[in-house]
C-alpha cells in the first residue's frame, strides 16, 4: 500500500515519462506516429508471404489468424528486450534525485501498452475488411485479457530492468530468448498442431494461454475458455509478484552499480 501511495504521488512524473517515450521514439522520422501502425503491418506482410505461399499453413484467413496474436506478442517482447535498458537509460536521474524507482519500468510498460492499443485499431480495421464477424459477448473479455498481459509484461519489465543493472550481458541474451520464446508460443501455428505429448509443456509458457485467448475472441469469435483465462491470470500475477520482489531487493544498490 505504501508503494501504491508513492506511485500515485508521482503519477505526473509517470505521465510525463510515457509522453516523452512515445514522442521520442519517432522523433525526426518522416512518418512519425504512423510507424506504430506500419511496424506490425510490415511484419504481418512478411510472415503472411512466408507462411501462406512458401511454408503453407492451410489456415483460412491466415493473415488475420497471425495478426491478432502478433500484435500482443510485439508488446510483450518489447517489454522483455527493451525493458533491460529502463534503469540504465535514466541512470543520471536515478543517481541524483529520489523517486520510487518502480516509476521507470511502470511508465515504460504503459507506453508500450499504449502502442499496442493503437495497433489494435489496425486489427479491427483488418477484421472488418476481412468480413469476419465479431462476437459482442466475446469482445467483453478483451479488456480482461489485455489487463492480464499488462500485468505479465510489467512483471517481466521489473525483472529484466533490475537484473540488467547488475549483469549487462542480460540484454544480449534476451534477444535470443525472445526469438526462441516466440516460436514456442502458438503465434505462427495453432495449438492443435503441437504433438500431444508437448501440449502441457506449452502451457508452462504464460504467453500461450494469453495468445489463445486473443485468438478465440478476435479470430474465432468465441469467448475464451475460463480455465485458460485463470491459468493466464495466475501465471501473470505470479510473475508480477516475482518481478516486483526482485526489483525491490535489487534497487537498493542501483546507485552503486550504475
Amino acid at each position: 500500500m505504501k508503494l501504491l501511495k508513492e506511485l500515485w504521488q508521482y503519477r505526473e512524473m509517470m505521465i510525463s515519462l510515457v509522453k516523452r517515450d512515445l514522442k521520442s521514439r519517432y522523433k525526426a522520422s518522416v512518418l512519425g506516429f504512423f510507424w506504430m501502425f506500419l511496424n506490425p503491418l510490415l511484419q504481418l506482410t512478411v510472415y503472411t508471404i512466408v507462411f501462406s505461399t512458401i511454408l503453407k499453413m492451410g489456415i483460412d484467413k491466415f493473415y488475420l489468424f497471425l495478426f491478432v496474436a502478433l500484435v500482443p506478442w510485439l508488446f510483450f517482447s518489447t517489454c522483455l528486450t527493451g525493458g533491460t535498458g529502463v534503469i540504465l537509460s535514466q541512470q543520471d536521474m536515478v543517481k541524483k534525485i529520489y523517486f520510487p524507482r518502480e516509476v521507470l519500468p511502470l511508465s515504460y510498460t504503459i507506453s508500450q501498452f499504449v502502442n499496442m492499443l493503437l495497433s489494435f485499431l489496425v486489427i479491427f480495421v483488418v477484421i472488418i475488411l476481412s468480413g469476419t464477424k465479431l462476437n459482442a459477448f466475446a469482445l467483453a473479455y478483451l479488456p480482461l485479457v489485455m489487463l492480464i498481459e499488462f500485468v505479465l509484461s510489467l512483471g517481466v519489465t521489473y525483472l529484466v530492468s533490475a537484473l540488467n543493472v547488475y549483469y549487462r550481458d542480460f540484454e544480449h541474451i534476451l534477444g535470443i530468448v525472445s526469438m526462441a520464446w516466440m516460436y514456442l508460443t502458438p503465434i505462427l501455428y495453432p495449438i492443435d498442431r503441437v504433438p500431444q505429448q508437448y501440449v502441457m509443456l506449452m502451457y508452462v509458457n504464460p504467453m500461450t494461454p494469453v495468445t489463445i485467448a486473443y485468438r478465440d475472441i478476435l479470430y474465432y469469435g468465441r469467448m475464451p475458455q475460463a480455465g485458460s483465462l485463470l491459468l493466464a491470470g495466475g501465471m501473470s500475477l505470479g510473475i508480477w509478484i516475482a518481478g516486483q520482489t526482485v526489483f525491490g531487493v535489487l534497487q537498493r544498490h542501483f546507485v552503486e552499480e550504475l
